[in-house]
């Protein structure tokens, strides 16, 4: 069977992370969790350790100094699972937002579609977000149709961060490259991806606001993903025109 490895990083997550973990672990298809905690004060760390004999040997946890970035606490736990040789790698909220059953569509997707990065998302059928208030539904539609013109890519949510990676992508992104640490990370990945040539497919989901917890979403990281795209797309004109 090929490996399985979730990365969830985490802060302040003490209302979920307990119960992320089990709901990920009982699933159909062995997968792994690797939690990627930046300092929470709250004791989710401690929490995820104090679980780890119960899931022993399928529960994993990295524990870093500070708010160091969404972007980076992934390359962080892309590094870990590559190092740890799994074939396949999920990007996931901790905070129920994604559905944990859809990472098995997502596996599917790639396993036995033929995707080499399988994204999990909100406008591949209409606009399947649920709990989210109307103004910040339509700045997240109308962000990927931005991102969507700006790149040129042809997903329908080039936003989204529920993603499964075959581990041989993650090994061609120059993962020491990537520029951007909040909300533009997600957009970059998928751009560099593309532009690789792998075949990314887009698995429909609905998407649930987080019940329990607070919200990590800030002005500065839209701004981030307004700019980051336009470097993105001039980055990529100029090395063309440098080959």
């Amino acid at each position: 069977m090929l490996s399985k490895l979730v990365i969830i990083p985490t802060y302040n997550e003490l209302e979920n992370i307990q119960k992320i973990i089990a709901k990920v672990i009982s699933l159909e298809g062995d997968f792994h969790i690797l939690v990627v905690d930046d300092g929470s004060p709250d004791g989710t760390a401690d929490i995820v350790k104090s679980l780890q004999s119960k899931y022993s040997g399928k529960l994993h946890i990295e524990e870093r100094s500070g708010k160091l970035g969404l972007g980076t606490a992934y390359i962080h736990g892309f590094k870990w699972g590559m190092k740890h040789k799994y074939d396949f790698l999920f990007e996931m909220d901790a905070d129920f937002s994604h559905n944990p059953d859809d990472l098995i569509k997502l596996y599917n997707a790639c396993e036995l579609e033929g995707g080499y990065v399988a994204i999990g998302s909100r406008y591949k059928t209409g606009v399947n977000v649920v709990n989210w208030p109307m103004g910040r539904v339509l700045m997240s539609y109308y962000a990927s149709v931005y991102v969507r013109f700006i790149t040129g890519m042809p997903f329908r949510d080039t936003t989204a961060g529920f993603k499964c990676y075959r581990a041989i992508v993650l090994e061609t992104i120059n993962l020491d490259k990537i520029r951007f640490k909040g909300y533009a990370f997600q957009i970059e990945m998928k751009f560099r991806a593309w532009k690789l040539g792998f075949n990314v497919v887009e698995v429909p989901i609905i998407f649930t606001d987080r019940q329990e917890g607070t919200s990590k979403m800030s002005g500065g990281i839209f701004k981030e993903a307004f700019f980051g795209v336009i470097y993105l797309r001039l980055s990529s004109i100029f090395q063309k025109q440098s080959k």
